[in-house]
């Protein structure tokens, strides 16, 4: 005869927990995730984020400790869970909002549940690395939180381990969609979760509940052999996965040829070619805004310089943004707390308060590495705003107003003495394309700087010609006649007459254009410095139309742009016989600005849906980050709603199956566990193992219900009897079913109802035991 005997596996169990399996468990789900938290790694500037990620983790591993232990449902565990976020969120994720680091304020609960929807948006459109500072720890926070939880509660609860792996495999993909292009450690991330992975599942496969029971029978028996079968096959199957899962991982983490990540398809709303030239607006600020007070500066050092618009492209037409993106003047960003990384100088902080000036360009200073804004449309200003490192310019989309203010931590760079510079090169940068240069000016450059040895001494050159050779003049009505503008035509008339008339856009403009035919790296810069005498006492910069500059700058290796100023002083003006006569001269007009430039990939419209098309592009712009935000909400929703809806699948196939099994005794069977298993969602004590008379007689003490005992003994007639049940015999049966159900869960309030349906009592009850 063949004798069973139960065999026990080497190991430790304290109060009923399997130690052995226990600390098998938490290690691979800690080393699991800890591949996903690698890829953190370029994202955020600091390694704060490891301590968000890590008391993320090991408060979801207590999480789905203490309701494995106390069978917390999804529910309970998923409220226990919404718990410790908004407790401890501040501490991990937004230590800067709290008291002390540590207690939670107002601020930090509103930012903790806004940011469950902003986060994932604010990420993505911030520059990498990102400040921990600005609230961005939420989403790695969040992230570790939740798949900690679900993972950790998989590996404890489930039979195989393997169910496990699907939201930690989500976990780092998410990772991966949310970082940067260049990864941190893509071959060690995918090697790591391929062999922790394997060996986890290998593991749990040699100490499943069906390898512990070893079968003594006699040699030949088909029972023996069919047992080990089974024990291979699914040995094998649990490895296969095991390697897939690795397999899978480590292709999405190793480096592809063309990385694909979330970033890239974000399209910033904001396009700074929208928007004019500031310096096609010069005539009209020393004109219309003469002692206009346009905005205060406090705090700005001396020698410091306010500027409001940096422009490296001509075209012959205008000084403007370039399109060349990252690293050019156009390249903005929204604003965040460590801008400005690589700057170098002296520490300070200035105040702007708005009077006159309106606009997107906002007055700058230094390299800034944050801005504050204050006034009853902060909000709006800091929602809008956008900063060029590159150019050190700021702007926002919701214009500036009078009364509006902010504060800006900057960097002010130290400007080395020429001797300092004596030997230093320009620095080899590539700037963009310049067209429309007068001709005559690649030789003026030539003559000016046929002395000069050293590349400072060049651009010294090019600045003392035009400010020893040329007079300063507005062009308004009580000055000696000067057009506007600074396109070819104007700058070809400014080098070409008996004598040099202009002011700062002229001068600048010719300066840079000089400097560009010699191959030196130059750009124009629109804004202000201020001498002694226009600052008042306390130190208050006053900022209007008449004490406007521009500017140009030109790149020194290892130095940065330096500062070069090639108008001549205001009362150096031409006298009224030396100045060329002019027969009807042509009336001052501001240059159109060049024409809107398409995307080289992007073929015209036909003419006759070219009006259509300017009423949709709007909509195309946004229709792209709309989507993108919205899949991402919706994907978050959904993970934190997976666990409730695969419970919802498990117990709707479990109802299917029985309902329609093959034999219509089955089905019948199968409607009675199905009533055992609502009773025991509903918290009503059923005996595992017990028969149906057995199970009928503790189901109608608690439901109250006489016809249960009923239902059992026909149960047991249909099932054992002669003969098959007909279907409508089954069809009664389950009614009757559903009927009882029904009456258990009509005398229960709305969440007893939730919590039953949400239930794994049902799920986790041993289908050994049924008769």
């Amino acid at each position: 005869m063949s004798r069973v005997t139960g065999v026990k596996l080497p190991g430790l169990n304290l109060a009923g927990i399997d130690v052995r399996r226990l600390i098998t468990d938490v290690a691979a789900v800690v080393l699991l995730l800890a591949v996903g938290i690698i890829g953190f790694a370029t994202t955020f500037e600091t390694g704060q984020y490891l301590v968000a990620s890590i008391g993320a983790v090991v408060l979801g591993l207590a999480l789905a400790f203490v309701g494995q232990r106390r069978r917390w449902g999804v529910l309970t565990l998923s409220g226990a869970t919404v718990a410790v976020y908004f407790l401890l969120g501040g501490a991990l994720a937004l230590p800067h909002t709290a008291f002390f680091g540590v207690i939670p304020t107002l601020e930090t609960w509103r930012q903790l549940a806004v940011g469950v929807i902003t986060a994932w948006k604010d990420l993505l459109t911030t520059v990498p690395p990102v400040a921990a500072s600005d609230g961005h720890l939420i989403v790695p926070f969040l992230m570790t939180l939740v798949a900690t939880v679900l993972a950790a509660s998989l590996a404890l609860r489930a039979r195989h381990a393997v169910w496990a792996l699907l939201p930690l495999a989500l976990y780092v993909a998410l990772g991966i969609l949310l970082g940067t292009a260049e990864p941190a450690a893509p071959i060690a991330q995918g090697l790591l979760f391929a062999l922790v992975a394997v060996v986890w599942l290998g593991l749990r496969a040699l100490w499943s509940p069906e390898r512990a029971a070893v079968v003594a029978a006699e040699p030949g028996e088909g029972a023996s052999n069919a047992a080990r079968t089974r024990r291979l096959v699914s040995g094998g199957l649990v490895l296969v996965l095991a390697a897939g899962a690795g397999a899978a991982a480590a292709a999405s983490a190793a480096p592809p040829v063309q990385r694909y990540i979330l970033r890239d398809f974000v399209i910033p709303p904001f396009d700074i070619h929208d928007y004019a030239s500031p310096l096609q607006s010069w005539r009209m600020f020393v004109r219309d805004h003469e002692t206009d007070p346009l905005f205060t500066v406090s705090g700005l050092p001396e020698d410091g310089r306010v500027r409001l618009a940096t422009m490296d492209a001509y075209d012959g037409i205008v000084f403007n943004v370039a399109d060349d993106g990252a690293g050019s003047s156009s390249a903005f960003t929204a604003v965040r707390s460590n801008m400005s990384p690589a700057a170098e100088g002296d520490e300070t902080t200035v105040r702007v308060e708005v009077a006159e000036l309106d606009g997107v360009w906002m007055p700058s200073v230094g390299s800034a590495t944050e801005f504050a804004f204050d006034g009853s449309r902060a909000s709006d200003l800091r929602r809008g705003a956008h900063f060029n490192d590159a150019t050190g310019t700021a702007v926002t989309t919701a214009e500036l107003r009078p009364g509006d203010a902010y504060t800006i931590d900057t960097v002010i760079p130290a400007i080395p003495e020429d001797e300092a510079l004596a030997d230093v090169p320009f620095a080899p940068l590539k700037m963009p394309k310049q067209s429309g240069i007068p001709q005559s000016l690649s030789e003026l450059a030539s003559d000016a700087t046929e002395d000069a040895e050293t590349p400072i001494e060049r651009a010294r050159a090019l600045e003392a010609w035009l400010q020893s050779d040329g007079y300063f003049s507005h062009g308004l009505a009580d000055d000696v006649y000067s057009p506007s503008g600074h396109g070819s035509a104007r700058i070809t008339q400014l080098v070409s007459g008996e004598q040099m008339v202009g002011d700062d856009e002229q001068y600048a403009v010719a300066m840079a254009l000089m400097a560009t035919q010699l191959g030196m790296p130059a750009r124009v810069v629109m804004g202000w410095y201020p001498d002694e005498e226009e600052r008042s006492a306390n130190g208050v910069f006053t900022a209007t139309g008449d004490n406007l500059h521009a500017w140009v700058e030109i790149a020194f290796t290892s130095h940065g742009w330096i500062p070069f100023d090639p108008t001549p002083d205001e009362d150096n003006e031409p006298s009224e016989q030396n100045t060329k006569p002019r027969a009807n001269p042509k009336p001052q007009v501001l240059q159109p600005p060049p024409p809107a430039q398409e995307p080289a990939e992007a073929p015209p419209a036909p003419a006759e849906d070219r009006g259509q098309d300017d009423e949709e592009e709007p909509a195309e712009n946004w229709l792209g980050p709309i989507l993108l935000y919205t899949g991402i909400g919706l994907g978050t929703l959904a993970l934190l709603l997976s666990p409730f809806l695969i419970i919802g699948a498990l117990k709707a196939a479990r109802r299917t199956r029985r309902r329609s099994a093959e034999r219509t005794a089955d089905r019948i069977s199968g409607g009675w566990d199905e009533l055992v298993d609502r009773a025991v969602d509903y918290r009503v004590p059923v005996a595992a193992g017990a028969t149906r008379v057995e199970s009928a007689e503790m189901l109608g003490e608690a439901l109250d219900e006489a016809r249960v005992t009923t239902l059992a003994t026909r149960a047991d007639a249909e099932v054992y009897g002669p003969g098959d049940p007909s279907p409508e015999d089954v069809e009664a049966f389950w009614r009757e079913v559903d009927e009882i159900v029904t009456g258990l869960a009509g005398g229960r309030g709305f969440w007893a109802r939730l919590r039953a349906r949400l239930s794994l009592r049902s799920l986790r009850r041993s289908r050994s035991g049924r008769r």
